[in-house]
């Protein structure tokens, strides 16, 4: 892969959606897997702090760009399509924190589920806060069960993305076009969330690869 200048990829929240990372075409690159794979081992089983620390502020240092060369065009329900969906979420926070935790903290307020206790952001969940999850939900793929950090991100997605579907019916009558924003939003973390779980049982049967 190319240099690249250190220097991170802006982008607003409402470009999120549409990302092409989410279009994932069927022929997935050898290189994203063996990247993804070897990225993840020997990190595991180094277990050093100032590496993972380096992992996880990578993005802020070099762009979502350089991972989505790697990553961005593998299968979702792959390991490096995992990969790529946590470290796109976890820019999407750092990029608008404000927004992101206004929609976590309604879609909490939402439908009874499990999903807010999941996903591990206190309550009330600030902007400082859901920063502090994102970071450790990337740190506990290096760290911890990589299960349970898919899992913690799809959670969060879901929270979030019932924030913004009650926020767009608020917006339907007098904002029509920021609930179209929204709903769009919310069907695209919908859909990172179903990946990310199924991803969480792939790695739990031993079949994420």
């Amino acid at each position: 892969m190319t240099e690249r200048p250190h220097k991170p990829v802006k982008f607003a929240g409402h470009q999120f959606a549409d990302i092409q990372g989410g279009e994932d075409p069927a022929a997935v690159s050898r290189m994203a897997h063996e990247t993804a794979a070897a990225l993840v081992d020997r990190v595991r089983q180094e277990r050093d702090p100032e590496v993972v620390d380096r992992l996880v502020r990578f993005t802020d240092e070099n762009g979502i760009d350089a991972i989505a060369e790697l990553w961005s065009r593998a299968t979702p329900r792959s390991l490096p399509g995992a990969l790529w969906r946590i470290y796109l979420l976890r820019t999407m926070i750092r990029t608008d924190a404000d927004a992101i935790s206004l929609f976590y903290q309604r879609g909490a307020l939402g439908p009874r589920t499990i999903d807010p206790v999941v996903a591990g952001a206190p309550d009330p969940a600030g902007p400082a806060e859901v920063l502090d999850v994102a970071d450790q939900i990337l740190r506990g793929v290096f760290t911890g069960d990589l299960a349970i950090a898919l899992d913690r991100a799809a959670a969060f997605c879901r929270v979030v993305a019932h924030g913004c579907a009650s926020l767009a019916d608020d917006a339907d009558a007098t904002e029509p076009e920021r609930a179209t924003e929204l709903t769009t939003r919310a069907l695209r973390l919908t859909e990172i969330a179903g990946d990310l779980s199924a991803s969480s049982k792939l790695w739990r049967s031993g079949g994420l690869d």
